[in-house]
């Protein structure tokens, strides 16, 4: 359970990141129309990088807060494992054959 729901807000916490680098790009875009000179594009795109960064540092952040979440909560379940269908073991009380399944019974000759 608390896999699933480190996955759900990893993937949220990238969705964020995603929706930030947009919001950079798009405001990039503003002030490089505003911008006269060569040098204040420049700066414009430095910002978005900038930006851009921040979101990937918040993002990483949040993941190693879920990990800790995950770690602080720890996991008390336990984990059942299940028989492979075939594998059950016959019940007592029941005779299990004494010659080995898929061979010959013992006192039994092959024809030739």
């Amino acid at each position: 359970m608390h896999s699933a729901k480190q996955k759900v807000n990893d993937a949220a916490a990238v969705v964020k990141e995603h929706a930030e680098i947009l919001e950079a790009k798009a405001q990039e875009k503003a002030e490089k129309a505003v911008a006269r000179t060569k040098e204040e594009k420049e700066i414009a795109h430095e910002r978005r990088k900038v930006k851009e960064a921040e979101a990937k540092m918040k993002m990483h952040a949040a993941k190693a807060q879920h990990i800790e979440d995950k770690l602080r909560h720890g996991t008390h379940h336990l984990h059942h494992q299940h028989q492979p269908v075939g594998t059950a073991v016959p019940p007592t009380g029941v005779a299990a054959p004494t010659y080995p399944l898929g061979g010959y019974p013992p006192g039994w000759t092959a024809p030739k």
